[in-house]
């Protein structure tokens, strides 16, 4: 099993499958199936910089477009999605005199690579921009017409929370996909996401920091679904990105979860990482293992880690572990601190064994001036 943190997951979705995805459309690709000349017009330098994004029709079918990056630069040159999907599509930009040409791009495989789907050609007026939608070969034109959506002044539908706000600016159409009622289920004890299916654990009687923390990762996690999801395009789309989370251990200060994800995003294989959390009750905030275990340094973390693997563990993962399990997700559960391995190469990923500490025998290493030691030890 490969690992990796969460705030990774979705730079290494991307650039895997975004870099074999070009690397196949320079081999398999016109690069101008849909004509001009590189670049776009002028009237949209200024936008394809600031990320403007536009709502409105592609013949009858509801359309979000944005040109240009957000503010973390996440997103290309330009992007789509049909609003009944929430699908990202990624558009090339052209121009043609003071007409802007968006070369619809998808995903088709690891053999055909990004296939030229679809061309926008778009003019600007006052009202926005219109134009139409045709085929590569021209033929299927359906008309365009596009509104300035101010994203920015849009109402939250979900309790604000600091990643759903960071959201907003920096990816505006996750913003918009994801900004929407989403659904309790279980009783309370865990919300679902609709469009990317992900389900994450809630806690009976949250703080609001509490519940602002565990929206904000689910929230990571359902726009690393969307992403993924995005770029299968045509092939593949019983796969994607799944997760189980569960909250495995909870006192009065302390909240902890694993968060198992997998994922094939149409890359060389599957994969899959493991995250631990823990969390502060009372304010959300992520709590380090040092506030609790100063003195667990890395290397005593691998000295224990090694002394609690189980006895039948295979030889030539215990070799491997040795060699290359020294970095470590933490999470807590009834028996003890939990300690995976992350960041093991995908061929000896199945070896990443989690090994767990009682936490009596980590008393000497504890903070016993510390807000947490009274979870633990009297």
């Amino acid at each position: 099993m490969k690992q990796l943190p969460m705030n990774s997951c979705r730079s290494l979705v991307f650039l895997l499958c975004a870099g074999l995805a070009s690397g196949a459309a320079a081999q398999n690709e016109d690069p101008r199936a849909c004509g001009g000349a590189v670049g776009a017009p002028a009237w949209a330098a200024a936008p394809i910089k600031a990320g403007t994004v536009y709502r409105g029709t592609v013949g009858n079918l509801p359309v979000v477009l944005q040109l240009g990056e957000g503010a973390d630069g996440i997103g290309g040159a330009a992007r789509y999605y049909y609003e009944r999907k929430g699908v990202n599509i990624e558009l090339t930009p052209f121009r043609s005199g003071q007409n802007l040409i968006l070369q619809e791009e998808v995903w088709s495989g690891p053999m055909d690579g990004r296939v030229v789907t679809g061309c926008l050609t778009l003019s600007r007026n006052a009202a926005g921009l219109t134009g139409t939608w045709a085929k590569p070969t021209g033929l299927g034109k359906l008309p365009v017409r596009l509104s300035p959506l101010n994203v920015l002044g849009t109402a939250l539908q979900l309790p604000s929370s600091p990643g759903l706000l960071k959201l907003k600016v920096n990816d505006p159409l996750a913003f918009l996909k994801l900004n929407h009622v989403w659904l309790t289920q279980a009783g309370g004890k865990s919300v679902r996401e609709p469009l990317s299916g992900v389900v994450y654990p809630r806690v009976a009687g949250a703080s609001a920091g509490l519940k602002a923390a565990l929206q904000d990762r689910q929230l990571g996690h359902a726009v690393s679904a969307l992403d993924c999801q995005s770029m299968l395009g045509s092939s593949d789309m019983d796969e994607g990105y799944e997760l189980n989370a569960a909250i495995t251990y909870l006192s009065a200060k302390l909240v902890s979860l694993r968060e198992d994800a997998g994922y094939y995003c149409g890359g060389a294989h599957p994969d899959n990482y493991t995250e631990g959390v823990m969390l502060d009750r009372a304010t959300g905030r992520s709590v380090p293992l040092t506030a609790i275990w100063p003195r667990l340094t890395p290397a005593r973390q691998s000295a224990l880690y090694l002394s609690h693997l189980p006895a039948d563990l295979d030889s030539e993962c215990l070799d491997v572990l040795r060699d290359m399990g020294s970095e470590f997700t933490f999470y807590l559960t009834p028996a003890g601190l939990n300690l995976t391995p992350t960041g093991l190469p995908h061929v000896v990923g199945a070896c990443a064994e989690t090994a767990v500490l009682p936490f009596a025998s980590l008393k000497a290493d504890a903070n016993a001036q510390g807000a947490y030691y009274r979870e633990f030890y009297r």
